[in-house]
């Protein structure tokens, strides 16, 4: 081994050194422990959204996409025949950017966003990409922002409620859900005149969750619930608390705003791995990876963005990338494009490996004639340097011989609107 794979092999961070065996077991472990209501497992939040029913066609509806810093609209019709149409699309920033403001004012504004388009529906499908608890009733309350929208009065309270009395239109049907849902409802979309035996969705782009559908006989931790029927789970999958991770991985988490969560979503996310990244490169510098300059320029990097960190890795060097600068000698540019693309691999190692947990959860795809429909989204899956192909290796191999299930993938443009729409949309 030369110095950089023997450092990597030293903290076990190549992807030879994850268990996809007992990862699956153990994601699933916790997923079980989460449909049971266990604080040990994950959260398995029940979305009361029944994807396996049919939709209705030929309705407009009004399917709203907010989250981040980011407010859009469009009136949305779902044909039997002419398949999506997207129409009056209105973009915004989301209410509260430029400073606090109050619970009345985060709900006319939307309200007076969307007003021109409200009188042409009377279905609105809100996707709302916040931390938020979905009620049975398919209305959502809001557990917190993200930091860029200041507005804590919203804490608490129902979103749909709320918009539609903002609105002076109470009656109006409302479905709040999140992006991970609406993903894999946009799916069902693109599934008209086929026959999948179940739909997932996943999304890897700042941050990862995967969500599929599970019968209520299964969700333990309410036993109120139709037990013949079935419904959409939102996993909650980038807050896994028992991931493999190594030595590094752990003392990386120690330096993010949120030490101890998201644990497995710091491991490979877009938000994440230009840090862990760094953090790792800064180890292999002090352990002697490279030369005591090229080191000493590493230790005194302040920020590595995962743009920043791809673009090195895949020779497609961005103006003022701080790793050109950094990496003069040809050998540690060479063991830095190694060390990256092991941690690449890794990640779509672990990413095969939880994917792979949901889809044997499903129990559904033993058929070619009805495979599983998976929808994912997200630049990081998407962009990030081989990744789709190594996550497509790991994922095949785990299926094949006994194991063997039959999957397809797919992207849906606009994914978040069309989600929303299909949610409000369902029979």
């Amino acid at each position: 081994m030369n110095s950089a794979e023997q450092f990597l092999s030293n903290h076990k961070l190549r992807s030879f050194d994850v268990d996809m065996d007992d990862l699956v077991r153990v994601f699933t472990e916790d997923m079980l422990s989460g449909l049971e209501g266990s604080d040990e497992g994950m959260r398995m939040i029940p979305t009361y959204i029944e994807a396996d029913n049919d939709f209705v066609t030929d309705t407009p509806v009004l399917a709203i996409d907010a989250g981040g810093t980011n407010f859009r609209a469009s009136i949305i019709t779902i044909s039997g025949s002419d398949g999506v149409n997207i129409s009056d699309t209105v973009n915004y920033g989301m209410p509260g950017l430029d400073g606090e403001i109050s619970s009345r004012k985060f709900f006319t504004t939307i309200a007076d966003y969307i007003r021109p388009l409200v009188d042409k529906v009377n279905r609105i499908g809100f996707c709302f990409s916040y931390p938020t608890e979905i009620l049975p009733d398919k209305d959502g309350r809001l557990i917190q922002f993200c930091k860029e929208v200041q507005a804590p009065e919203v804490h608490g309270q129902l979103i749909g409620r709320n918009l539609l009395e903002a609105l002076g239109t109470p009656s109006k049907k409302i479905v709040i859900l999140n992006d991970t849902v609406a993903t894999l409802l946009s799916g069902k979309s693109a599934s008209v005149g086929k026959t999948y035996d179940s739909f997932i969705g996943y999304i890897l782009g700042t941050g990862t969750n995967t969500c599929y559908i599970e019968r209520n006989c299964n969700i333990l931790k309410n036993t109120s619930l139709d037990q013949k029927a079935s419904q959409i789970i939102n996993i909650e999958s980038g807050d896994f608390g028992r991931p493999p991770r190594t030595d590094l991985d752990m003392l990386f988490d120690k330096t993010t705003a949120n030490p101890g969560s998201y644990k497995f979503e710091k491991m490979f996310s877009g938000g994440y791995f230009g840090g862990l990244t760094l953090f790792v490169l800064k180890a292999a510098a002090r352990e002697g990876v490279f030369l005591e300059n090229t080191a000493t320029r590493i230790s005194n990097i302040s920020e590595l963005s995962t743009s920043m960190a791809n673009s090195y890795v895949s020779m497609q060097i961005q103006p003022g990338n701080i790793l050109v600068d950094s990496l003069r000698d040809c050998m540690d540019a060479d063991n830095c494009r190694f060390i990256i693309n092991t941690l690449i691999d890794r990640a779509a190692k672990l990413v095969a490996a939880s994917m792979s947990a949901v889809v044997l959860k499903c129990e559904k795809g033993k058929s070619p004639e009805k495979p599983v429909l998976t929808t994912v989204e997200g630049t990081t899956f998407y962009n990030l340097h081989n990744f789709r192909i190594r996550f497509e290796k790991y994922f095949r191999e785990y299926f094949s011989g006994e194991r063997k299930r039959y999957i397809e993938f797919t992207e849906v443009p606009q994914s978040s609107l069309i989600g929303a729409a299909l949610a409000v949309l369902i029979d």
